[in-house]
């Protein structure tokens, strides 16, 4: 059985991404829950993960740190990983890499943080610009594709990727188009996000850089977490 390492559910959005996309596609995982504790967290994280981070897959011998590189190792083993169409895995692909090397703004300034909600105090020109392109990026999937997902009919990993938007979405009051938007409510409403989103709120400790990055986005106005 593989085994994910994965960090806290309310701030880790690398780890999210491997994990609904094993839970939602309903291939069997063990989860392996290492927290936060420090600032720092490299060596710990070395017991496991070459790179010192997460998320991390151990499949027997084969160990892949990386959560492009786990989704195409787990291509090469699984079913239903990418599209089934050439050109619907073109464009998922191309939307993954882009989510995986990209919208730097959107990360520092938006942290993913599950359980708050916040007012903006503005939103500048670089964070616009990545709100804008995933905006644009989710009309072209879901216009080319029509199938609701961003590549078609099923959950794929491109979904995955985009599932910490989603919430960074909720969280942060982004506003999008009406169809992305009713695309992003059709990923929150995944039995495995809502899975991953009881756990993230009833999570206990924080970590302190993560909800000073939140706080200095703007006014905390809700916290699901009191």
């Amino acid at each position: 059985m593989y085994q994910l390492y994965i960090a806290n559910k309310n701030y880790s959005s690398w780890s999210l991404r491997p994990w609904v996309l094993l839970r939602q596609l309903g291939i069997e995982f063990e989860e392996c829950f290492e927290s936060f504790e420090t600032e720092d967290n490299f060596e710990k994280f070395r017991k496991f993960s070459p790179s010192g981070t997460v998320p991390c897959l151990v499949d027997g011998d084969a160990v892949v740190w990386d959560s492009l590189a786990i989704v195409e190792y787990l291509a090469e083993k699984e079913a239903g990983i990418w599209p089934d169409n050439a050109g619907a895995r073109a464009f998922a692909r191309c939307a993954s890499a882009e989510m995986h090397s990209s919208f730097s703004s959107l990360r520092k300034i938006c942290p993913m943080n599950c359980a708050i909600t916040v007012a903006l105090s503005s939103l500048n020109a670089d964070l616009a610009r990545d709100v804008s392109r995933i905006d644009e990026l989710w009309q072209e999937g879901l216009a080319r594709f029509g199938g609701g997902f961003l590549a078609g009919e099923r959950f794929t990993a491109v979904d995955a990727f985009y599932c910490p938007v989603a919430f960074r979405v909720q969280s942060y009051q982004l506003a999008i188009s009406p169809e992305s938007f009713a695309y992003c409510q059709k990923l929150l409403s995944l039995p495995a996000m809502k899975v991953w989103d009881a756990a993230a709120i009833k999570e206990s400790w924080r970590e302190e850089a993560h909800e000073e990055e939140a706080e200095a986005a703007g006014r905390v106005i809700a916290d699901r977490r009191k």
